[in-house]
């Protein structure tokens, strides 16, 4: 499974059967490695509607014919967009795709869609396949409950630390120690002035503290799992 970084909050992720985009803010990113024409995913899973995590959504979607993967009020508004193939799911809800399963978490957070419309609530991601797990917490704070999340076993925990909109190094670190994960990657950081930060300070900080390993990826950088 190859993951690559595309800068804040975006991932590519392409496995044996599929290819996943997480949260395409592309156009627009100063951090992203690709404009959206350059990918190519069979799936789009979105954690929330704000313009940056939503991105470049319907111009993908149109183009590469793909699934969107959001709450229902995300895949409302996508199919007014012109979106054709979306599929609906809320917090606490699982699925299992031919690829694997995705079972989306609580995050406290908002989710007004780019036109200031209703999001419906934001969430995290927690996908299970080719025997890993990995949960992309998308805008959060921190929460307790993160405890549970942590109890399925993760082998990657993707966690915001930018501060401001969402957890700080602080409370990221804190987050790390309720979920307990292999390894840890930082994102929704130094994108915008406002959410500046050292991720490798903050790494330090974690492996010092935590048994977890941190990877500080540069956008476009490609990690294997």
């Amino acid at each position: 499974m190859k993951i690559t970084w595309c800068g804040h909050a975006c991932f590519l992720i392409k496995t044996e059967k599929t290819t996943l985009l997480i949260d395409p803010f592309l156009s627009g990113n100063p951090m992203a490695p690709v404009g959206h024409e350059y990918v190519d995913p069979e799936y789009i899973l979105l954690t929330h509607g704000h313009a940056d995590h939503v991105g470049d959504t319907v111009a993908i979607a149109q183009r590469c014919e793909a699934t969107v993967v959001a709450n229902f009020e995300i895949c409302n508004w996508l199919k007014r967009q012109g979106v054709k193939s979306t599929h609906a799911q809320h917090i606490g809800g699982g699925f299992d795709y031919p690829w694997g399963r995705l079972q989306l978490t609580m995050a406290l957070h908002g989710s007004s869609m780019p036109d200031d419309s209703y999001g419906g609530n934001p969430c995290g991601l927690l996908l299970t396949m080719e025997g890993k797990t990995i949960y992309h917490a998308g805008d959060t704070g921190l929460f307790s409950d993160m405890q549970l999340i942590g109890e399925v076993g993760l082998d990657l925990a993707i966690l915001p630390i930018g501060d401001n909109f969402t957890m700080g190094p602080a409370d990221a670190l804190r987050a790390v120690q309720f979920l307990l994960p292999k390894q840890v990657v930082p994102i929704h950081y130094d994108t915008f002035p406002v959410i500046k930060q050292a991720p490798h300070v903050w790494a330090r900080q974690v492996e010092a503290q935590t048994g977890s390993r941190v990877m500080v990826m540069a956008a476009g950088q490609t990690i294997q799992l």
